[in-house]
């Protein structure tokens, strides 16, 4: 009986540390995870209570936006940043196949490689 008492315990310390932890990136309280889109406020194309989605064909400002680099940006730039948010959005690791694509065109769009469509559009 004791041992599952303290097992008990030891679930809810850890999902309230887990808590703590998630709240503390959402907010930008690190440069991890959260602080990364911190970028993204007040970008019209994602997020609550917008009134429009994303420009069709996307423009290199948009793209720019997504990426949350300058439109100027180098091609070693903009390949890093793709990189990194691939990483934390790719659909096999439980991402949106959504945004995946859309910082997939961001990246062609900034390159000059924009050759693919939106199948989502």
């Amino acid at each position: 009986m004791a041992s599952a008492a303290m097992i008990a315990a030891g679930v809810a310390a850890a999902a309230l540390a887990g808590r703590a932890i998630l709240r503390h990136y959402q907010t930008g309280g690190a440069a991890g995870a959260g602080g990364m889109f911190q970028h993204l406020k007040g970008f019209t194309g994602i997020g609550g209570g917008v009134d429009r989605g994303f420009e069709e064909p996307m423009s290199r400002g948009e793209a720019a936006r997504i990426l949350g680099i300058s439109t100027g940006a180098d091609k070693d730039t903009i390949a890093k940043v793709h990189r990194k948010l691939m990483i934390l959005n790719h659909p096999d690791r439980g991402g949106s196949p959504f945004i995946a694509t859309k910082v997939n065109e961001a990246k062609e769009v900034l390159t000059g490689q924009n050759k693919s469509k939106n199948p989502f559009g």
